[in-house]
C-alpha cells in the first residue's frame, strides 16, 4: 500500500505545470463613452503658443487595460525593445488632455485637478497600478481598479466634482450613464484608496527636456496628437513592484486609453516575487508576440494575451489529470480537449496484475510471480494465490461503487477503503457470510481521485483501486 500511494504521488508530482501560471488575464475595460455635453470643453489653454488644439470627440471610448496577476506576483516594469515593440494603436487620434500640469503619466495626476479640468479624467496615459493622489504631507494614494471592483463611489463625474468644463455645463461633465460602459463612472470611478508603498518610478524613453521642462513627447504627452504610439526602447518601471488591490483580484491598472477609433495594443510585462525581490534568480518577461531576435540575457515566454484584440488561439487541456494535458497551450478548454482521464496502472500483458483500463504505465507498478518489488503478491494479485477474490464496478464510479465478494463458506469478510494519502475513509466489518456478499458504498461525497479497496475474508486479503468521478 505504502509503495503504491508514493509511486502515484511522484507520478502527480512529475507532471509538468503550465508556464503562464503568473499572468492569470489581461482585461480591456470600456470605461467611459463621451458625449455631446463631454464635447464642449476645448481645454485649449495652449494653442495660442502654438500646441496643437485638443477637442474630445463625441463618441469616444475611454479603455482602461489591466493586467490580472495570480497570487504571489508583481507587476514591475511596462517595456518595449527591437526585437519586441511596446504598441498601442487606434485607427483614429487619442485623446491628450494638454492641461494636464507636469502629470506625465497616471501615477502622478492629483485628483483636486480633476474640478478645475473634468477631462482631465479620461486622458490617455501609462502606469502601474497608480491612478491619482492627493493633498497634503502623506496624500492618500488611489489605485486602479475595474468599476465594478470599485467599493467606495466617485470622485468624478457631476456638478458636485466639476465645474462643467471651458463651456460651465451647469450638470457638470463625465455624466454619461451609456449601458456599453456599464457603470456610470459618477457611481463608481475606478479608484480606490490604498496604502501600498510606490518606492522608486524610473521612465526611460517617453520624455525630453524642452526650454528647461520635462515634457511627454510621445503619442501620450500633452502636446501630441497621434493615433499611434510604438516604444522600441522604452519603459516605466516601478521599483517595488505592484499586486494590484487585493480585493479586487490582483489586477494591476498599466493604461488608460481615450479614441473614437478601434483599439490595439501590444504589452511587455516584467514580473517579480510578492517578496519585493526576483524569482528563481531571474525577473520574468512576458511578450506579446515571438520574434526572431531576443534581447541578449533576457529570457522571454510569449503570452498571446498580451495581445489585443487577441488572436483565436488553438486551446488544449490545462487538466494534469487528463492524457490531453498541455501546459503551452495559449489557452485551455477542458470541456473541449480534454478527454481521456489518465488511468494509473501496469499495462504490460505478461504481468499478473495487467490493468486493460490503464492508459499511463507505471512499470514499477507491474508484478510477476516471484517479482513483485518487495510487495506482497498475494494482495497486488490475487489470482496467484488461493483468495477466491472480488469485483469492483463501475470503475470510474460515480455515487455508488458495488463490491463483489465470494466469501466461501463461513469465512469473517471486512472491507477498509483508503485515499490516495493512505487515510481510511471507510471501514465496515460485515460478519460471518458464506457464498456472494455484494455490499454497496455511497461514494457520491468522495473527491474526485484515486481509492483502494481492501478486502479480508478470513485470514486472506487482497487490493484493487477504483477511480470516483
Amino acid at each position: 500500500m505504502k509503495q503504491l500511494l508514493t509511486l502515484i504521488l511522484l507520478t502527480l508530482l512529475f507532471i509538468p505545470k503550465g508556464v503562464h501560471a503568473q499572468i492569470h488575464d489581461v482585461i480591456v475595460e470600456k470605461y467611459y463613452i463621451s458625449d455631446s455635453l463631454d464635447a464642449t470643453d476645448s481645454t485649449n489653454w495652449f494653442a495660442n503658443a502654438g500646441y496643437p488644439t485638443h477637442y474630445l470627440e463625441r463618441g469616444s471610448i475611454t479603455y482602461r487595460v489591466y493586467v490580472q496577476l495570480d497570487s504571489g506576483y508583481k507587476l514591475r516594469k511596462v517595456w518595449g525593445s527591437e526585437c519586441h515593440p511596446f504598441k498601442v494603436k487606434s485607427t483614429a487620434v487619442f485623446y491628450n488632455n494638454i492641461s494636464r500640469p507636469d502629470e506625465l503619466y497616471g501615477y502622478m495626476i492629483r485628483k483636486q485637478f480633476f474640478y478645475g479640468n473634468p477631462l482631465l479624467a479620461i486622458d490617455s496615459w501609462l502606469t502601474i497600478g497608480k491612478c491619482a493622489v492627493g493633498n497634503g504631507v502623506n496624500p492618500v494614494q488611489y489605485m486602479g481598479v475595474p468599476k465594478d471592483d470599485d467599493y467606495d463611489g466617485s470622485l468624478i463625474g457631476g456638478s458636485s466634482h466639476n465645474g462643467g468644463g471651458t463651456a460651465g455645463i451647469s450638470v457638470g461633465l463625465i455624466v454619461n450613464n451609456d449601458t456599453a460602459a456599464h457603470i456610470p463612472v459618477d457611481t463608481a470611478d475606478g479608484m480606490v484608496p490604498t496604502i501600498a508603498p510606490f518606492p522608486g518610478w524610473v521612465d526611460f524613453g517617453f520624455t525630453e527636456v524642452i526650454g528647461g521642462n520635462t515634457t511627454d513627447t510621445t503619442t501620450f504627452g500633452s502636446i501630441n496628437v497621434d493615433s499611434v504610439f510604438i516604444s522600441t526602447n522604452g519603459y516605466l518601471q516601478q521599483n517595488g513592484g505592484v499586486t494590484g488591490d487585493s480585493a479586487a483580484g490582483h489586477k494591476v491598472l498599466v493604461g488608460q486609453f481615450t479614441t473614437k477609433g478601434e483599439l490595439t495594443f501590444e504589452l511587455n510585462l516584467e514580473l517579480m516575487d510578492s517578496t519585493g525581490g526576483i524569482h528563481n534568480g531571474d525577473l520574468l518577461n512576458f511578450v506579446a508576440t515571438a520574434s526572431n531576435c531576443d534581447t541578449v540575457g533576457m529570457d522571454t515566454t510569449v503570452l498571446g494575451m498580451l495581445k489585443y484584440p487577441r488572436d483565436i488561439p488553438i486551446c488544449g487541456c490545462g487538466d494534469p489529470f487528463f492524457v490531453e494535458y498541455n501546459p503551452n497551450a495559449p489557452c485551455f478548454n477542458d470541456s473541449v480537449y480534454c478527454l481521456h482521464r489518465i488511468v494509473f496502472g501496469c499495462m504490460d500483458t505478461l504481468a499478473c496484475n495487467y490493468d486493460a483500463n490503464a492508459n499511463f504505465n507505471i512499470p514499477s507498478l507491474c508484478c510477476y510471480p516471484g517479482r513483485c518489488n518487495d510487495r506482497d503478491i498475494s494482495l497486488v494479485c490475487p489470482g496467484v494465490t488461493s483468495l477466491t477474490g472480488f469485483k469492483l464496478f463501475p470503475n470510474p464510479a460515480v455515487d455508488i461503487l458495488n463490491i463483489e465478494i465470494n466469501a466461501g463458506i463461513n469465512q469473517e469478510v471486512k472491507y477498509t477503503i483508503y485515499d490516495s494519502f493512505g487515510i481510511i475513509v471507510e471501514d465496515k466489518d460485515l460478519g460471518i457470510r458464506t457464498g456472494v456478499v455484494t455490499p454497496l458504498v455511497d461514494v457520491s461525497t468522495y473527491q474526485i481521485g484515486l481509492y483502494l479497496v481492501r478486502v479480508t475474508i478470513g485470514g486472506s486479503a487482497q487490493s484493487k483501486t477504483f477511480m470516483k468521478n
